[in-house]
């Protein structure tokens, strides 16, 4: 376990730590991560999501759109216990494993919902609306941007094509009528050992 993790999970440590014990073993037996994930779970996965952090005002309601393994929807609801984090999963299996999860570590804070994000177009919204590696910002937007509430926002986590997304979504943000000053590219981490990560952050107005 790397020194950063402690202070990223603070006095929820041991049950960041079940969790990523739930990755090595169910979590790659079951095929939600492949084995040569095993040793860089702490790394490549864990302090890689919990950054995102560090963009949520405090006591958001949170849903993690494609949450698959957890990522970062669990991350950030056993870093932030203030937030209300609703794991949104279509994949049975994927569900079964989350629920598993959120069971054994006793997480209050968090719902496992089975289903994709379009059957809670209507019915729910959030404050943030995060995603991990799952498409495309044009794609995204379309199941995102109805789930954010007024003076909400999207926050997906992306790697260095962050700008070139934003540049070839230009038509999908037309049609969702979000101003350019509304999308913005942020860094966060790189402190304390924590990686620096990129998102795309669009924020909706609160009217």
């Amino acid at each position: 376990m790397p020194f950063a993790a402690r202070g990223v999970f603070a006095d929820r440590l041991p049950l960041a730590e079940r969790y990523v014990e739930w990755l090595a073993g169910a979590g790659t037996v079951r095929g939600l991560l492949g084995p040569r994930e095993v040793p860089r779970l702490w790394e490549r996965h864990v302090l890689n999501c919990a950054p995102l952090g560090e963009a949520i005002r405090r006591d958001a309601t949170v849903a993690d759109l494609g949450s698959g393994a957890g990522l970062p929807g669990l991350v950030l609801a056993l870093a932030r216990p203030d937030l209300s984090v609703t794991l949104v999963e279509p994949l049975l299996r994927r569900t079964v494993f989350l629920q598993e999860v959120v069971d054994d570590l006793g997480l209050a804070n968090v719902e496992v919902v089975r289903g994709r994000a379009e059957e809670l177009h209507g019915a729910r919204t959030f404050d943030v609306v995060t995603s991990r590696a799952l498409a495309p910002l044009g794609r995204l937007l379309g199941w995102s941007w109805p789930l954010v509430a007024p003076g909400g926002c999207v926050l997906a986590l992306k790697g260095s094509s962050a700008e070139e997304e934003i540049a070839g979504s230009l038509k999908e943000l037309r049609k969702h009528r979000i101003a350019a000053e509304a999308v913005e590219v942020v860094e966060l981490g790189g402190s304390e050992g924590v990686p620096t990560v990129r998102a795309i952050r669009v924020v909706r107005s609160g009217r």
